[in-house]
C-alpha cells in the first residue's frame, strides 16, 4: 500500500471532490462559504476545496492555526469561532507573537465577543497596544453556549461599543448543532430551524448599516438548510467534506465519507479471556466474547470500524492505543499485515493525531498532505 506500513489517514479525493460539488451546488446562492479550519487541518486540503469556494473566508479556533491559514492564503480572512482569552490575544498580537508576523493580522482577524465584560476587555487591549481590532458578537440562537442571549441584551453593547473607538463591529456570529437533535415530540429539527431563523433575524436587526459585514451563521450540519430567505449572509462549514460519522444526518445525506484511518492487522487470532483461559467457552457461548478476533496497529481512535465488514471493539478486552483488539465475525478472511479501515467520528483533532494525509484517487495514493500540528 504505497510503502505504508503504520496507522495511516486516507483521504479518498474522488469523494471529496464529489462532496464539493455537492455542497456547491446545494448552498443558498446569496451565501458565502466560510470554511472552518479546526475541522480541517490541513493546508493543501484547504487550498484544494479553495479552488471551487476561492472567497479565502475562514473561521478559526486556535490562534497557531490562525498564524498558519493567514500565512498560507495572504488574501485570507478570518473569524474566531470562540472567544479567546484576552491575554492569548495580547501575546498574539504584539511584537514577535504568532500573528504579528502575518501581514496585515489585525484587519484581516474578527474576533469573538460574548459578554459586556470581554468588549471591554478588548477595548483596553486595543488601547494598550495602540491599534483597532475588528470583531463580530456572539449570539444564542438556541444552542445555549454563550453569546448574547437577545436583541435587547445586543442593542446594549452596542451602546456600549460607543465607549471603544478602537473597536470595530463587523456583524454577528450564531451556532446551532442542535437543530438536528430535537426529539419530535418537541417539535424536531423543522420547529428548532424557524426559531433559530426568527432569533437570528432580531439580532441581525439590531446592527447598524456599517455593522453587517458578517452575518454568520451554521455549520456543517445545518448550513445546506438555509435558503435564499435567511437573514444571514455568511455560513461554516468545514467536517461535512470529508463527512466523519458524527455528521451523518439527513442534511449532508447526499454526501460520501471521505476520511478513513488505514491501519495494519498485526495478529488475527482464536482469542482467550486473560486468566479465564479454560472458561473462555463460556462467555463465548453467551455471546459475551468473540470466537475471533485481530490486533491492530495503534487504537482507541475516535472512529469507527468500516473494513472488515462485522469488526468492533470488545469490552472485555477494552481499548489501547498500542493494540486494539477487536472482535471479528467467524467469516472474516482477514489476515496479519492486511489493512483494516475505520471512519473517524470528527475530522478535528482525529486529522492532527496524523501528521499527513495520504491522498487516494483512482485507486491508488497519489500524494501526502502534511497537516497542522496543535502548537
Amino acid at each position: 500500500m504505497a510503502d505504508i506500513h503504520q496507522p495511516c489517514l486516507v483521504l479518498d479525493l474522488d469523494r471529496l471532490n464529489q462532496n464539493i460539488v455537492t455542497i456547491k451546488r446545494g448552498l443558498a446562492p446569496n451565501l458565502t462559504l466560510r470554511l472552518v479550519d479546526k475541522s480541517l487541518p490541513c493546508l493543501p486540503l484547504l487550498a484544494h476545496i479553495g479552488k471551487t469556494f476561492p472567497d479565502r473566508h475562514f473561521m478559526t479556533f486556535h490562534l497557531p492555526v490562525t498564524a498558519a491559514v493567514l500565512n498560507e492564503f495572504p488574501d485570507a480572512t478570518a473569524i474566531l469561532g470562540k472567544p479567546m482569552p484576552v491575554a492569548d490575544v495580547r501575546l498574539a498580537l504584539k511584537k514577535g507573537g504568532i500573528l504579528a508576523k502575518a501581514k496585515n493580522a489585525p484587519q484581516r482577524i474578527a474576533w469573538l465577543i460574548d459578554t459586556d465584560d470581554r468588549l471591554a476587555a478588548y477595548g483596553a487591549l486595543a488601547n494598550e497596544l495602540g491599534i483597532d481590532l475588528r470583531f463580530c458578537f456572539e449570539v444564542d440562537v438556541g444552542l445555549h453556549r454563550g453569546g448574547y442571549h437577545n436583541g435587547e441584551a445586543l442593542t446594549r453593547a452596542l451602546q456600549l461599543l460607543k465607549q471603544y473607538p478602537r473597536l470595530h463591529c463587523q456583524g454577528i456570529m450564531a451556532y446551532e448543532a442542535h437543530i438536528n437533535h430535537i426529539p419530535a415530540i418537541f417539535g424536531g429539527p423543522k420547529k428548532a430551524l424557524a426559531k433559530t431563523k426568527a432569533l437570528f433575524q432580531e439580532f441581525a436587526a439590531c446592527l447598524g448599516p456599517d455593522q453587517r459585514a458578517i452575518l454568520n451563521l451554521g455549520g456543517s450540519s445545518t448550513a445546506l438548510l438555509y435558503d435564499s430567505a435567511i437573514a444571514a449572509n455568511d455560513v461554516s462549514m468545514g467536517s461535512a467534506f470529508v463527512l466523519p460519522t458524527d455528521f451523518d444526518v439527513p442534511s449532508l445525506a447526499k454526501l460520501a465519507p471521505a476520511i478513513f484511518i488505514a491501519t495494519p492487522v498485526l495478529k488475527v487470532v482464536d482469542p482467550l479471556v486473560p486468566g479465564l483461559d479454560d472458561k473462555t467457552w463460556i462467555m463465548q457461548k453467551l455471546g459475551l466474547f468473540p470466537k475471533r478476533g485481530c490486533f491492530l496497529y495503534g487504537g482507541k481512535w475516535m472512529a469507527e470500524a468500516v473494513y472488515p465488514f462485522g469488526m468492533k471493539p470488545d469490552k472485555t478486552m477494552g481499548y489501547s492505543t498500542n493494540q486494539q483488539f477487536m472482535r471479528l465475525p467467524a467469516s472474516a478472511t482477514i489476515k496479519p499485515d492486511d489493512f483494516a479501515f475505520l471512519r473517524p467520528t470528527q475530522s478535528e483533532f482525529v486529522l492532527q493525531q496524523f501528521s499527513s494525509i495520504a491522498v487516494y484517487s483512482d485507486g491508488k495514493i497519489i500524494d501526502r498532505w502534511q497537516t497542522l500540528p496543535f502548537s
